[in-house]
């Protein structure tokens, strides 16, 4: 049966006050038991219930280039939408509806956020809508999109939707290690994007936001294949312990140091940068452990280098390392990115380079968009400026600070 058919069973749409509430409570009740495969059917039958029809629920794909369609019963399952160019994508980057009028009604294609979580979007036709429509669409999805979060931990339906090429099995490892690609708060948001795709191995990052703290982490093992892979693990394992252990920067690079030491011996090593934001006041300290420096963007250009001393990486029992500071001003962004980005290069030829690559955030930056949008325009313009290919994981890391206070978030009115 498909999803319009919905409304034939059950009379005229309820559109009676109170319903959306009611809706959505009997919605949240069946969801906390609902196996995974039964999501799709679920929301297509709430979504009918108000008078939707021609449901498709589109999630991102792994390179960032897609919007998927995830099969379902009484889904719609077209072809998969390019993020660039079309209304879902709009929808998926802005983090806000669009609405398209055309012959059987409106086509309204809904960010699923969970937070600040771009899980992907949620796409339906109403014959018509009001502000009581997507004051309850808005709701809907929010529930949707917590519910595939909720739900994706343990199953596969939704990592094989979006997966569009075999992933190695290093690859595997390093999705299954990363935190959500973006995140936004008031006074702070940051993006990051891997390549390869379904081929990265020893590149990674990891962030948490502690009260006022961001903690982020950047790491690039040496190596390629599940060799890397599996250093990478181990670094980021080690990070987390440390930074959990509530210990300054200092003692985070010691901690991973030693834990690369004795895990693979003295021939083996992890590039790494390891931040610190306070994201009430924007001051910033890092460990640079042999990355690239990152970039400091203000005004929507690159302004200069966060030149610093660095240490050795992590492995090769470096001396406690100097932490380095910055204060940020609003609206300032830090770009960190990996050696695979600037050291590209046909053989014989020069490598990609670090002026390309400010040449590049630059003319990205004037657009406007926002951290999300903004790494992932940046690392498919590299890629491609770059002939199409990497043969290095090549990894980009945004953050921006906002600044002020969150504490009337906390206000009752």
């Amino acid at each position: 049966m498909a999803a319009g058919e919905r409304e034939a069973d059950t009379g005229a749409v309820d559109r009676s006050e109170g319903f959306g509430e009611r809706l959505l409570g009997v919605l949240l009740d069946r969801a906390h038991e609902m196996p995974p495969q039964l999501i799709a059917p679920l929301v297509a039958e709430e979504v009918a219930r108000v008078g939707g029809h021609h449901v498709s629920i589109l999630l991102q794909d792994y390179a960032q280039l897609l919007l998927v369609p995830l099969p379902g019963r009484r889904l719609t399952v077209g072809r998969p939408e390019l993020i660039d160019d079309s209304h879902a994508g709009t929808a998926f980057l802005c983090g806000a509806p669009v609405e398209v009028s055309q012959d059987d009604g409106v086509r309204m294609y809904l960010p699923l956020l969970d937070g600040s979580d771009q899980v992907g979007v949620l796409a339906l036709t109403m014959d018509t809508v009001d502000d009581d429509d997507r004051r309850l669409l808005r709701r809907l999805t929010g529930l949707v999109a917590d519910m595939l979060v909720t739900k994706h931990s343990y199953t596969d339906q939704f990592f094989l939707a979006r997966r569009r090429e075999p992933m190695s099995v290093a690859a595997e490892i390093q999705w299954s290690l990363l935190p959500p690609l973006a995140m936004s708060v008031p006074q702070v948001a940051v993006a990051g994007i891997l390549e390869p795709a379904y081929n990265v191995a020893g590149d990674s990052f990891d962030y948490a936001l502690n009260e006022d703290i961001l903690h982020v982490a950047m790491v690039d093992a040496m190596g390629h294949g599940l060799d890397a892979a599996t250093m990478a693990t181990v670094a980021i394992g080690a990070y987390r312990h440390a930074r959990r252990a509530e210990v300054g920067l200092s003692e985070i690079y010691a901690f991973m140091d030693r834990a690369i030491a004795e895990q693979f011996g003295p021939d083996h090593f992890v590039t790494a940068q390891m931040m610190r934001l306070n994201i009430t006041t924007g001051h910033l300290q890092w460990v640079n452990a042999g990355h690239p420096a990152p970039l400091l963007i203000r005004n929507r250009q690159v302004v200069r280098q966060l030149e610093s001393p660095t240490t050795l990486p992590v492995g090769f029992g470096g001396e406690e390392p100097q932490i380095s500071e910055q204060m940020l001003q609003r609206g300032d962004r830090v770009l960190c990115f990996t050696d695979g980005l600037i050291e590209e290069h046909e053989a014989g030829e020069e490598q990609f380079g670090e002026e390309q690559l400010i040449h590049w955030v630059n003319r990205i930056e004037h657009s406007g968009k926002g951290p999300r949008a903004v790494v992932r325009s940046l690392s498919h313009t590299l890629k491609q400026e770059r002939g199409g290919s990497t043969s290095d994981d090549a990894t980009l890391f945004l953050i921006e600070w906002r600044g002020g206070a969150a504490d009337h978030l906390a206000v009752l009115e």
